[in-house]
C-alpha cells in the first residue's frame, strides 16, 4: 500500500486499543514489539493495520490461554 494512504495512530490510540498505558506502548516500541514510522517532528506514528493485526493475534493467544485453564 502507499505510505500516502496508510492511516496512522498516535501512542495514545494505540495504548486505548490495548489497554495499556501510553508508557507501556513507548516501552513495547523501544522493545522493537511494535512497529512505528517516525514523522518529520520526530512523532512515533503506527500502522493501524499492524496495530489491528497484533491486537487480534494477543486477543486469540489469550482466548486460547483462557482455553486451555478451563480444561
Amino acid at each position: 500500500m502507499d505510505a500516502a494512504l496508510m492511516v496512522y495512530l498516535s501512542r495514545a490510540e494505540v495504548a486505548r486499543l490495548f489497554q495499556v498505558s501510553p508508557a507501556t506502548v513507548a516501552r513495547w516500541t523501544r522493545q522493537g514489539k511494535l512497529p512505528y514510522t517516525l514523522t518529520l517532528g520526530g512523532r512515533r506514528r503506527y500502522p493501524r493495520g499492524r496495530i489491528l493485526a497484533l491486537l487480534q493475534e494477543a486477543e486469540q493467544a489469550c482466548d486460547a490461554e483462557q482455553a486451555r485453564r478451563a480444561g
